[in-house]
């Protein structure tokens, strides 16, 4: 899993999704993991079907959050059973105390274990619906 994602609604289904700008025009590439009618099988249990935006119902960005040692964080990405997150506190006293390491101003990251993470949830913010 990377963040932030995309989740789009097309004929009535959600899917996982990620925009496509080939040839100027906003598109929306939607992941199913069971064949169906216009889809693409590109790796196992992966299909494929790209559909313009407009076609689309409603579109989400996704983001997953979480808790580490009380402050709140973003998950950036995961390897395993470890998770890369970045701090969205803002607070660059309170991120130089937890140990995280500054990627650059204002951005704080740590990679840590999933079983230290408390409270992870998805929160999806319509893009359009």
């Amino acid at each position: 899993m990377s963040q932030p994602s995309y989740r789009a609604r097309w004929s009535g289904t959600d899917y996982e999704a990620s925009p496509d700008l080939a040839g100027g025009r906003l598109r929306m590439r939607l992941y199913g993991t069971a064949p169906a009618d216009g889809f693409e099988e590109i790796g196992p249990g992966r299909f494929l079907r790209t559909v313009p935006a407009a076609d689309c119902s409603a579109i989400w960005h996704v983001t997953t959050v979480c808790e580490w040692r009380g402050a709140p964080f973003l998950v950036h990405t995961t390897h395993g059973t470890r998770l890369l997150i970045e701090y969205t506190g803002g607070d660059a006293l309170q991120a130089a105390g937890l140990g995280l390491e500054r990627v650059e101003r204002g951005v704080y990251r740590l990679w840590v274990r999933r079983d230290e993470v408390m409270a992870m949830s998805e929160k999806a913010v319509p893009v359009r619906t």
